[in-house]
């Protein structure tokens, strides 16, 4: 089969490769769509992989097309979706249920083979079964918009917060959407965005935003923007962004810091002692809930998929056949064209 194979830092290559046998417990999937995350470029230029040669690529879905011992045939030519953290199932937050919080995870494109390949071994305990609403291009999203939903019922008390409450969305990348699109899905209305883009602030209109609620700033000056927040969603992770968060919440207001770091966060003796005396909630959010129950993230994203009130496909801005993938890579890095969501879509469907 045909795969995008990181062999180093800097060095992918679309090349032949071994399609997987399978192990005990998993399936083999026949990837229909799959998306760049954002965390894939560090991966591939700056950082490497946790082992090389590694397939990478973990926002997918597909066609189950094989099936390894002890996995129910119910589970053959199911359309998926896939949740790409494989928990241990042994350590603490494992028998609690928390696997996003796993001590010793595998994971599918950054510790073990992804989905940015013809087919890909799944673990049948990591797929979502998708109703014939659900596509395979929004199926490839679950992931990212999983984390989305994670992080707002995190900060709202699943969604127990006023729907009048004031919140701000810093960041308009594809998670920062997201979290924008739940939240007004979810009937929060007194919602801001802060962004740094043109081309992010007409997909905020797109959602609804009221114009005189976007703020477009760079991070130098975007402590300029709003105070009396309730509920601050910062998307970012730069030191100037994360200040800004604590400067503009009001007393007793929570903050949750979703954005990957970009490099050692740090901030001065003030800011802290906001905190303190405001006695405001900073709260930290990573991955989402995926137990298997209707009750965990991506139960919540299907539903919502299925019954058609969110339409995530609109993030799309790039759709390219997977030996053109590259092409996405290099957007990404360079920030040559406006993007949101780039995504692989097999030759059929485009």
């Amino acid at each position: 089969m045909k795969a995008w194979v990181l062999h180093g830092i800097n060095d992918i290559r679309y090349e032949e490769v071994q399609k997987p046998v399978l192990k005990r417990g998993e399936v083999l999937l026949k990837v229909m769509a799959a998306g760049i995350c954002g965390s894939d470029i560090p991966r591939i230029f700056d950082t490497g992989a946790h082992k090389h040669p590694l397939i990478i690529g973990h926002e997918f879905s597909g066609v189950v097309v094989e099936i390894g011992a002890d996995v129910d045939r119910v589970w053959e030519q199911r359309h998926v979706g896939v949740f790409p953290l494989i928990p241990c199932r042994q350590c603490e937050p494992c028998h609690n249920g928390q696997y996003e919080m796993c001590r010793h995870y595998d994971y599918l494109g950054s510790r073990c083979d992804g989905g940015f390949a013809e087919y890909v071994a799944v673990p049948v305990q990591n797929l979502i079964p998708l109703s014939e609403e659900i596509s395979f291009e929004q199926a490839a999203m679950l992931e990212p918009m999983a984390v989305a939903v994670h992080a707002i019922r995190r900060g709202t008390d699943e969604f127990s917060m006023p729907k009048t409450a004031k919140i701000i969305v810093c960041g308009l990348g594809t998670i920062g959407l997201l979290v924008t699109m739940f939240l007004m899905e979810a009937g929060y209305r007194n919602l801001s965005v802060i962004c740094n883009k043109e081309f992010q602030k007409q997909k905020a209109l797109e959602l609804g935003i009221e114009e005189k609620n976007i703020l477009i700033h760079s991070a130098v000056d975007v402590q300029e923007c709003v105070e009396g927040v309730s509920l601050f969603f910062e998307c970012v992770g730069k030191n100037e962004t994360i200040s800004h968060s604590v400067k503009s919440v009001a007393p007793a207001g929570k903050i949750v810091w979703v954005g990957n770091p970009h490099s050692d966060i740090l901030f001065d003796r003030n800011i802290y002692w906001k905190i303190l005396r405001d006695q405001i909630t900073v709260m930290g959010t990573w991955n989402s809930s995926f137990t298997g129950k209707d009750s965990d993230d991506w139960h919540y994203v299907t539903k919502r998929l299925g019954e058609k009130r969110i339409r995530p496909q609109e993030f799309i801005t790039h759709r390219l056949p997977l030996q053109e993938l590259d092409k996405g890579f290099l957007i990404m890095r360079d920030k040559t064209q406006d993007y949101c969501k780039i995504m692989t879509i097999m030759d059929q469907f485009l």
